[in-house]
């Protein structure tokens, strides 16, 4: 799969007439190189690849790196960089922009001596947006971990038990069954909290008659999982239960819908559209959805401006919702695989309302 990255981007290399391109970002290099360590330069060519850092880490990526030439640093990160771009005659070097700061630009401007710098924007992330049969049983672990940290949970969740508590058990669960760590800071919003899209947990108790929105992942072997339900404790009201009625409606017409060559925001029409049929157009503000990978919020995105069409091998989140202020919201997510005939759902937890 490494070589397929690594060939992936030589091709993408010789479209642009580029010489080489220096790889920064942390998440790209390990993507690319199999690194995992947190220093070094990927340095890619049209025939060749190497990956430059130094002592700590040059027998972790001789073992990482197998397709890399792995070249310890010998004084300044740019003497070697300049010795190794002067040895491959390389004239123009594309650089990740949308990366570095503006410091560090000035900075390659002044120390790198024979290469020509060229932004590149999103060409490795775009070579992310397909996710090879190793990422996929990756991704599957960590959605069955988040799937029975669910499963635990409502087995153990109580009014009275706080936003943290709960937080706190969902996150040793996973970690005890198999997860590096989670995907992103756990959202366990209750009662009117749940109105919150991005309620991250507090020390708020749980109380009858609230609606607890739980939102989390964990990440296996390097790739994130992301899931969302939405669970009553006690009793609801006939509102609670309306609400989250229409959520789940939408979201499954949602997941229905999603095909390979459909853009992101017809997917995201189809979802939104049945929520503003009930008058909650305006409580629906943030997109249907987004990638997930490496990183918690990759591309490509489902939202009302996203042009970015849908093909296979594409790992996205469907996860609609309604919040009113004062009251309490709900959203409900999986995370799906895009195949040739639709979906592959990574999520197996169930959907219909649970009131514990």
């Amino acid at each position: 799969m490494l070589q397929t990255r690594l060939n992936n981007l030589q091709e993408k290399l010789k479209e642009k007439n580029l010489d080489a391109v220096m790889i920064t970002n942390s998440v790209n290099r390990s993507y690319i190189t199999g690194f995992y360590g947190t220093a070094g330069y990927g340095i890619v060519t049209q025939d060749g690849a190497f990956l430059l850092t130094d002592f700590r880490y040059t027998q972790q990526a001789a073992k990482q790196a197998t397709y890399f030439e792995v070249i310890q640093f010998e004084g300044t990160p740019f003497e070697s960089i300049n010795l190794l771009l002067k040895k491959h005659h390389i004239k123009t070097l594309g650089f990740e922009d949308k990366d570095i700061t503006y410091s560090q630009y000035e900075q390659f401007k002044e120390k790198l001596e024979t290469a020509e710098l060229i932004p590149i924007e999103d060409l490795i992330v775009d070579l992310r947006k397909i996710k090879d049969e190793a990422e996929i049983s990756r991704m599957k672990e960590a959605a069955r971990i988040a799937d029975l940290a669910f499963s635990h949970i409502i087995k153990n969740i109580k009014p009275g038990m706080t936003e943290l508590e709960v937080a706190f058990e969902l996150e040793f669960f996973m970690r005890r069954s198999g997860a590096k760590a989670l995907s992103f800071d756990m959202i366990v919003a209750s009662g009117v909290r749940s109105s919150l899209p991005h309620g991250v947990a507090t020390d708020k108790k749980i109380e009858t008659g609230d609606l607890v929105t739980l939102d989390f992942g964990c990440i296996f072997e390097g790739y994130c999982s992301d899931m969302t339900r939405t669970i009553g404790i006690g009793t609801l009201n006939e509102k609670q239960k309306e609400i989250y009625n229409i959520v789940l409606g939408a979201q499954k017409k949602a997941l229905e819908s999603v095909i390979p060559g459909k853009k992101g925001r017809e997917i995201d029409k189809i979802a939104r559209d049945i929520i503003a049929g009930y008058g909650y157009e305006k409580n629906f503000g943030h997109g249907l959805g987004h990638g997930v990978g490496r990183e918690i919020h990759e591309a490509p995105r489902l939202s009302v401006l996203s042009e970015e069409i849908l093909k296979p091998g594409m790992i996205v989140t469907i996860e609609p919702g309604i919040y009113i202020e004062g009251f309490g919201g709900v959203r409900i997510e999986d995370m799906v695989v895009v195949t040739q005939e639709g979906i592959d759902n990574l999520t197996s937890s169930t959907k219909e309302l649970l009131i514990i």
